[in-house]
């Protein structure tokens, strides 16, 4: 047989076992070289097929260099297709050969070999060897085969030592480096790895039963303890722990009593003291049922903090906490009036949206001051749970009771003011949505009734005062948006953040560390220069951390140095807070043709945005260059082209739209730039450029544009007029429809700016470009 296929057969590399001669077993075929191979070998090869050794069980590919020299040539005996596509099959190792090469690699292996003989130096040797391993392996004593019986009956019914050391190998318990009994040719030596293989299984078996025996022992003493220690507690509940569970049951019953609850809740509370009366304390239920009980008497069920109702007092105390916010001042005042006047807490939910910074948390708390009510809060940011807003079952082990209750048992009231900071930062997955949990807590109609999977019976939350905070409003749901009233916070301005620093920062970190308002002094130009050239927020928690830096300086020089009073001017602002790291674009006091200076609103205030365009020959195509959004872009086509419709008016030869390419650039590196509001910017820059006609530079615009030329109007039209004043602007133009807007822009500023409405892009080329 092994001369008729001129020594070239299919061949399959396994993994993870190591086929020896005279032996059979089964794997599973599952890779399409593997199963082409062996169907090949059944139609040509009468079954027989090459088993070849792969070096690393996890490679997917194969080749040469990765195919150990020695492996074996077997025989398919049966196989079986498997619901996966793959096959059982059962193979019998014929002979050991050795692999020349690969004469075909796709679509299937084929490989050349030679047949490989065993070596028997001494028969002597062999047969002592031969000896010691068929003691060792028929002694019922040492269990080191798998199927010891059936290789006991092979190897005492009179087979060669060569077979007897192949089927004992194969059959070893230990899978360790099996490989060595398959490349081995020397039957001398492979007996003496079974030796060496089976004293060290001995030793693991040894070592293994040692272990057994001392665990069964260790088991069998705290099995005993247990049983000692469960009798001395039944004893001491005979003697006396019965009169001290009493006194625990009577406890619990005098602190549902003083409760005050309602009628439903005081008969399920009684009902639970049954149970954890007739429970013995050992179980996990008692443990459960009392934690229930500790927290449904531990509920601000029927007591209620008195408010205050001076208004005047509600207004001073907002006051001397928050500077400016004059229409959120407002608002919250008004609703106190309404509660005041119904004596019913408002049906409304405030909602205060704004960037970070900007003293929404702080308002909450100013109010519950203001009321004299407690303050509780609970940060919503990444819940995505809803049992952390209702509650778990107390079916489940380790359940606790929602956010809202466990609020209200920490504030010990049950009208408290209760802030839901970050409300939009909630998260949705399979464990629910929270946000749908909490229509339930912020609806009027229906918080009277709020159901708690963990108290089991509804608790009335219509007397607490909910305030939510939310930095983007389009991240919470519309029908919870629905139930609360949004009153804005704009970003502060410059002259907010300098009086907020002056009136409120400055002290506060004076006191942190330490000092007085003599050892340190920060002049105004500092504040404006920190507030200017060291930072970008639209509130001033930065700001309040470069004020506790300079502090923390000034500390370590009154100490190091000895000095009584530290000064900081705009002259060494530089040596406590280091280089300058933001630049306010300036007027650049130069008219040029084709540079607009247009106004931009971001979440850190107004700025201003000069816009260039030119053109030069080409095909008529439009460049747009510095990081624009795809609302700027789709503005700068409809400037483009609103142009283009009117060329006649503004005095434009058509020509020079198709013979030439118009580019458009915004500036500013790598700042990315959008908004809806820069489309009268644009068009003024492009028949500026085409005119040839400059436009002052002293004047600033914003507004959005329409194919008509209708100006649209804009948000951010306080801090866009008080970034052109910073800047050196004289004049800016705004959308008609934002008249109503100038009051909010500071009487400081409107005293120093031009403000000129504008409803259509002709008005705007008229005013700026003669």
């Amino acid at each position: 047989m092994q001369d008729i296929f001129d020594n070239e057969l299919p061949a399959i590399a396994v993994r993870g076992i190591i086929p020896l001669p005279n032996n059979e077993f089964r794997i599973e075929v599952g890779r399409d070289i593997s199963i082409k191979a062996m169907e090949i070998a059944e139609k040509k090869f009468d079954s027989n097929i090459l088993l070849l050794i792969q070096k690393n069980p996890l490679d997917i590919d194969v080749n040469i260099d990765s195919i150990e020299e020695i492996g074996v040539l077997a025989n398919i005996s049966i196989k079986l297709k498997l619901p996966n596509n793959s096959f059982k099959v059962k193979f019998k190792v014929l002979d050991r050969v050795k692999l020349i090469s690969f004469t075909q690699e796709k679509p299937y292996l084929m490989a050349q070999y030679v047949k490989v003989n065993t070596i028997i130096k001494s028969d002597t040797e062999e047969l002592a060897l031969v000896r010691q391993v068929v003691q060792a392996v028929v002694d019922k004593q040492n269990a080191i085969v798998v199927n010891q019986e059936e290789v006991s009956k092979i190897v005492q019914s009179g087979v060669t030592s060569d077979v007897i050391s192949d089927v004992i190998a194969f059959n070893l318990k230990s899978n360790q480096n099996k490989y060595k009994y398959l490349k081995t040719l020397e039957l001398e030596k492979r007996l003496e790895f079974i030796l060496e293989d089976i004293q060290t299984e001995k030793q693991i078996v040894e070592l293994e039963n040692k272990i057994n025996a001392e665990v069964k022992k260790s088991i069998d003493e705290s099995q005993k303890e247990y049983y000692l220690r469960e009798k001395m507690k039944a004893i001491q509940t005979e003697l006396g722990d019965k009169a001290k569970q009493d006194e625990e049951i009577e406890k619990l019953r005098k602190a549902i009593e003083d409760a005050k609850m309602p009628e439903s809740m005081y008969k399920k509370a009684m009902q639970e003291l049954s149970r954890y009366q007739s429970t013995n304390s050992q179980m996990a239920e008692s443990s459960t049922i009392r934690n229930y009980l500790d927290f449904i008497t531990s509920l601000p069920w029927d007591n209620h903090s008195k408010d205050i109702d001076d208004l005047n007092k509600v207004a001073e105390v907002l006051n001397k906490n928050h500077y400016g916010l004059d229409k959120v001042k407002d608002r919250i005042i008004e609703y106190l009036a309404v509660k005041t006047m119904t004596k019913k807490t408002p049906r409304t939910i405030l909602c205060f949206a704004g960037p970070p910074g900007v003293g929404k948390t702080s308002l909450g708390k100013s109010i519950a001051d203001a009321l004299g009510r407690q303050f509780v809060k609970s940060s919503l940011g990444g819940v995505s749970d809803e049992a952390e807003i209702r509650g778990h079952r107390r079916t489940y082990i380790g359940a606790l009771p929602g956010r809202i209750l466990k609020g209200l048992k920490d504030a010990k009231t049950s009208n408290p003011v209760f802030l839901l900071d970050e409300i939009d930062k909630m998260a949705s997955n399979y464990r629910g949505d929270p946000a749908s949990a909490m229509l339930e807590v912020l609806d009027p109609e229906q918080n009277s009734q709020f159901s708690d999977n963990y108290l089991e019976e509804p608790y009335d939350l219509s007397q607490v005062l909910f305030i939510t905070t939310a930095n983007d409003l389009s991240n919470i749901p519309a029908p919870l948006r629905d139930r609360m009233e949004i009153i804005e916070l704009s970003s502060y301005t410059e002259f907010e953040k300098f009086n907020i620093a002056k009136n409120h920062l400055i002290s506060r970190e004076l006191e942190n560390h330490g000092l007085n308002s003599e050892q340190l002094i920060i002049n105004d130009d500092v504040l404006y220069a920190i507030i200017q050239n060291f930072t970008r927020e639209a509130g001033v928690r930065e700001l309040d951390r470069l004020i506790a830096t300079i502090c923390r300086k000034a500390v370590k020089e009154i100490l190091m140095n000895k000095k009584d009073q530290v000064v900081v001017t705009s002259d060494n602002i530089t040596a406590y807070l280091g280089k300058v790291k933001f630049f306010n674009n300036l007027n650049r006091n130069q008219n040029q043709v084709g540079i607009v200076t247009g106004l931009a609103y971001t979440q850190f205030g107004g700025d201003t945005l000069d816009i260039e365009v030119t053109y030069y020959p080409g095909k008529g195509g439009l460049v747009l260059t510095g990081k624009l959004g795809d609302v700027m872009k789709e503005s700068a086509q409809a400037a483009l082209s609103f142009v283009k419709a009117h060329h006649n008016d503004f005095g434009i030869n058509s020509n020079i739209f198709s013979e030439n390419d118009i580019h458009v650039h915004v500036p500013e590196g790598a700042v990315p730039k959008d908004g809806p509001s820069a489309g009268v910017t644009l068009t003024t820059a492009i028949v500026s450029a085409l005119t040839g006609k400059s436009v002052d530079s002293h004047i600033g615009m914003t507004g959005e544009v329409t194919l008509r030329g209708a100006v649209l109007p804009i948000g951010g039209l306080k801090e866009k007029a008080i970034a052109a004043h910073r800047s050196g602007l004289t004049t800016i133009l705004i959308p008609k429809e934002n008249e109503n807007d100038i009051d909010d822009i500071p009487a400081e500023v409107r005293e120093h700016l031009t403000i000129i409405p504008v409803s259509n892009v002709m008005d705007v080329i008229s005013h700026t470009i003669k």
